[in-house]
C-alpha cells in the first residue's frame, strides 16, 4: 500500500513510501530537506519494519526543531503500520 504522510516542523513536507505486511519500502522525502540525509534514510530504512525503523530514529532531533525527517519518518511508519493492521 503507498501511504503519505505530511510531516510537521521539517524542512520536508511529505514523506511517501510503500507498507507490505509491515515492511516498509521506496521512501521518498519531498518538498525539500538536506539531499545527503534524504538520499541516506531511505537507503538505511529500506526493507525495515515499522518498529525497527521507530526504534532507530523516533528518538532523533534537528537542531531547536524539536523533531526531525529521521523523526518524521519513524511516526510515518508507525501511523501506516496501525493503520494497515
Amino acid at each position: 500500500m503507498k501511504y503519505s504522510y505530511k510531516t510537521t516542523n521539517t524542512c520536508s513536507k511529505v514523506i511517501e513510501f510503500d507498507i507490505t505486511d509491515d515492511i516498509i519500502t521506496n521512501v521518498k522525502f519531498l518538498g525539500g530537506g538536506c539531499p545527503g540525509n534524504l538520499q541516506a534514510l531511505p537507503a538505511l530504512v529500506e526493507g525495515l519494519t515499522a518498529q525497527e525503523i521507530y526504534e532507530k530514529l523516533g528518538k532523533i532531533n534537528c537542531g531547536m526543531r524539536g523533531t526531525s525527517c529521521a523523526q518524521e519518518l519513524a511516526k510515518a511508519v508507525m501511523e501506516a503500520s496501525e493503520k494497515t493492521k
